[in-house]
Order: structure tokens, then C-alpha cells, then sequence
């Protein structure tokens, strides 16, 4: 099993580029099982998870290709992939694959609108909560499915097709927000959906929804309102930058304090984001090529946060944000308000020598004069990255494992850090 080591104590500097989003790219390809026409995405990340989703809507009988590389290319770019979906041949996910990644649960939308019925596994994916999806069979109900389990899989129908309605969401989803979309753009009629996720990669998804022939209001707000068609058309769509690798890099600079840009970040889906970086003390500024960060030296200010959905601060940044405070000048309160079991990086951090005191869904980290290297083991997707952060000033060797949580989001880590002077590298035993 692959393992990571980073050595701590240099600077980052120089550019890395920022991939396509991995949370636009999973729902836009699960779009492509909506039409029996190709969809071509570019801008693809290369990650474990988009792997594995393409196995899942291989299952359903979409076929798949991708573009060769080329001789010059840019080996760090995103992928072209295109998908084409031409004849639905199983409606059914099995739990060999959705246990291994929650957003293939989402499939459960596009089948139903296209196919009228579904079997799908109740999914998986990082243990961080329990995230139920009664948000989401809510929904469907509500465009007209009847609704079943059985043996651990969700049994949905909707015979004489799904049809149009008023879907008042008790609070934000972003998976639920994505599957009733995904099932009222072949519903009968107008659905409206109210206090709809407002994420950019929802948006993304609309937006390309509509190239298809969709037709979405309201995109980028609370209210969508969707006038359901016939049938969707293929169409051509770029994943949209990934605004989580994007700030956990200008975390990844800040920590070291370097001078890094990030090529092709989309700053303007970063604003809470970048507000609390400059309260930490850290220059984050816009500029043409994307964003650029610089700290020289001085010692990181405490700041107090609360995730939030967008536009709040992501919950997908706590990790890392806690990562850098462990060395900041006093103590910071650190209160997570959308999964309830996303400290479990806390007890790894701690190993490198930070001090971090849990009340409740609040984390408060007091910042220490020095981190020192030591074996840490990842959680999850955005916890691991919390420790390649603090490992890049720990004094000695930090070796992380379970890397494989690692690669279920972030395209070539160890590659753009090293490309930037970082003294990182992946071990295979």
C-alpha cells in the first residue's frame, strides 16, 4: 500500500495548476446516463473516484472513451472523456460499487427520469457522518416515484413517468439538490426546488444540463425552476476549476510561507475563503492567471470560523484550515456545523505536536512554536490533506498512510508540491 513522505521545512514557490473539480465532474458524468446522445466532458481530473464512478455508469451501459495524450502535452492537464449512454441496459447499482463512493448513489435521479425505475444500493463513502439520504427519496417522491427498500437497496418506480412539483428542501444538500434536478429535467411539467444547493458545482452541472436541452431558472440561487422535456441531446462542457484543491494549496503556501500562483482558480467561488485567509495574516489576491499567495514569514493570526454551505466557508477546507492554525500566533475556534464526525484528523494532527481541544462540533487549536514529523494515518479524503500541511514544516520526516483516501480527490499532489520545492514523495512498498 502506497505511503507519502514529506520532509518539512522548505518554502513553496512557483505555479500550480488547478485541476477540474472533482464534486462538478462526478454529477456531470452521472448526467450522461440522461440522454442516449454523447457527452463530452473536458477538463476531467484524474482521480480515484472518477475511476470508479466510470465503472459504475459502465454498468448501466454507457460507453466510455478518452483522448490520447500528446507529444508536448501538459501532463498535469485534466482529461477529455466522452460518454455515451446510447442504450440503458441495468438499472441497478450494486453495492460492490456504490459502497465505495457516495455520490454514485446519485445515479438513482437519472435512471428514474429516463428508465422510470431504479435499484440502488444505499451508498458509502468517508465516514464523516451519517449523511442520510431521506433528502433525496423526498424528492422523488415528490415528482411521483413510489419508494422501497429492500435488502439494502432503494427500489424506485415511477411507471407512467415522473411528473412535475414543489420541492421544499428542510435544509441544504447538495446531493439531493443534484438528484432531484437530475430527475425533473425529464419530469412532465414544472418543478420547482426551494432552498436548493447553491455550490458552484451545482451550477456547473445546471449549466451544462442545459447545453443538453435542459431547461433550468434560477441557476447559482436557492430557487430552481425546471421545465421538464422530452428527451436531452449530447453536448460539450468543461468542469469547472476545483475550488477545494484550489484553497487547500493557497493553505499549503501559506503554511510554508512562500509565493505560489495558482494557475486557472476561480477566486470568485472563494470569497468567504479568502476572507479568513487574510484575517490569518495571509496576502491572497486575484489576478489574471487565477489566484496568488504570499506570507513572508511573519506569524499566522488566530481566526475564529464556522463552516457553512456556499456561499460559507466550505466544510471541505475545515480540515486543512485546522492544519495551518496549529501554527498560529494564539488560539483559534474552529466549529463545524455539517458533518458531526469530521474531527477525526484531530487525533492525527496531535501526533505531529499540535494542541487542539475539542468542545462539541468546535475545535479549539492553539497554535505551538513547532511541529515534529511522525507516522499519521488518513481518515478521509480532506483530513489526509490536513497532514501533508502540517508535515510541510514539521521538523523531521512525517510518513502519511491509507494514501488512497489521498487520491479519491486530489490530482498528482505529491507532483505539484514537489514542482513548487516541497520535499515530498510517494512510497510503494
Amino acid at each position: 500500500m502506497d505511503r507519502i513522505r514529506i520532509r518539512g521545512g522548505n518554502q513553496l514557490s512557483g505555479t500550480i495548476p488547478i485541476s477540474g473539480a472533482k464534486n462538478a465532474a462526478l454529477p456531470l458524468m452521472i448526467a450522461s446516463l440522461l440522454t442516449d446522445k454523447t457527452l463530452t466532458l473536458r477538463n476531467v481530473p484524474r482521480l480515484a473516484d472518477v475511476n470508479l464512478l466510470l465503472r459504475i455508469i459502465r454498468n448501466h451501459g454507457a460507453d466510455m472513451s478518452m483522448d490520447g495524450k500528446r507529444a508536448g502535452g501538459d501532463t498535469l492537464a485534466g482529461e477529455t472523456v466522452h460518454l455515451t449512454a446510447a442504450e440503458i441496459v441495468d438499472t441497478v447499482a450494486p453495492y460492490q460499487l456504490v459502497s465505495k463512493m457516495r455520490a454514485s448513489f446519485w445515479v438513482l435521479g437519472p435512471l428514474l427520469g429516463r428508465c422510470h425505475e431504479a435499484r440502488v444500493s444505499l451508498p458509502g463513502g468517508c465516514a464523516i457522518g451519517t449523511r442520510p439520504v431521506d433528502l433525496y427519496l423526498m424528492a422523488l417522491e415528490k415528482l411521483g416515484a413510489g419508494i422501497s427498500l429492500d435488502g439494502g437497496y432503494v427500489v424506485a418506480k415511477a411507471p407512467g413517468g415522473l411528473v412535475g412539483n414543489r420541492i421544499v428542501f428542510p435544509k441544504v444538500s447538495v446531493g439531493a439538490t443534484h438528484t432531484a434536478l437530475m430527475a425533473a429535467v425529464l419530469a412532465k411539467g414544472e418543478t420547482v426546488i426551494e432552498n436548493a444547493a447553491r455550490e458552484p458545482e451545482v451550477a456547473d452541472v445546471a449549466e451544462c444540463l442545459v447545453k443538453m436541452g435542459a431547461r433550468i431558472e434560477g441557476i447559482g440561487s436557492s430557487t430552481l425552476t425546471i421545465s421538464g422535456v422530452d428527451r436531452l441531446h449530447g453536448a460539450t462542457h468543461d468542469v469547472l476549476p476545483d475550488r477545494i484543491e484550489t484553497g487547500t494549496y493557497a493553505i499549503a503556501a501559506a503554511m510554508t510561507g512562500g509565493d505560489v500562483l495558482l494557475k486557472g482558480a476561480r477566486p470568485d467561488q472563494l470569497d468567504a475563503f479568502q476572507q479568513v485567509m487574510r484575517e490569518a495574516g495571509i496576502d491572497i489576491k486575484a489576478c489574471d492567471e487565477g489566484m496568488r499567495i504570499k506570507r513572508n514569514g511573519s506569524r499566522l493570526l488566530p481566526i475564529s470560523v464556522e463552516t457553512r454551505p456556499y456561499p460559507g466557508f466550505p466544510t471541505d477546507l475545515q480540515a486543512q484550515l485546522m492544519g495551518l492554525m496549529t501554527k498560529a500566533d494564539g488560539v483559534s475556534t474552529i466549529r463545524e456545523t455539517i458533518f458531526e464526525n469530521r474531527f477525526m484528523h484531530v487525533q492525527e494532527l496531535a501526533r505531529l505536536g499540535a494542541d487542539i481541544t475539542l468542545q462539541g462540533d468546535t475545535a479549539l487549536v492553539k497554535g505551538v512554536d513547532r511541529l515534529v514529523g511522525a507516522e499519521v494515518m488518513a481518515t478521509d479524503l480532506r483530513a489526509s490533506v490536513s497532514l501533508v500541511i502540517a508535515g510541510l514544516v514539521a521538523e523531521g520526516d512525517t510518513i502519511l498512510n491509507r494514501v488512497y483516501h489521498l487520491d479519491r480527490g486530489f490530482e498528482t499532489l505529491e507532483t505539484k508540491l514537489a514542482n513548487c520545492g516541497a520535499d515530498v514523495e510517494r512510497l510503494s512498498d
